[in-house]
């Protein structure tokens, strides 16, 4: 599969909160975390859990850069 994605970023969920509606998804990312808002429908298609080896694809138009 191609993806036009050029922000790739390969963490281990850390954490899975499932809501009504959507779900948030917490990705340890080296030092970092990464915070997703999904489905919980996708959430479930997926069966995240914790442990589980993602990878966030981040496409945004604003990223913002602090030095």
């Amino acid at each position: 599969m191609q993806i036009s994605v050029r922000n790739k970023l390969a963490g281990t969920v850390k954490e899975v909160r499932l809501g009504a509606v959507m779900a948030e998804i917490i990705i340890q990312v080296g030092d970092n975390q990464v915070v997703s808002a999904i489905t919980k429908d996708a959430a479930e298609d997926l069966a995240l859990k914790v442990g589980d080896k993602v990878t966030a694809l981040i496409k945004s138009t604003s990223v913002m850069v602090q030095k």
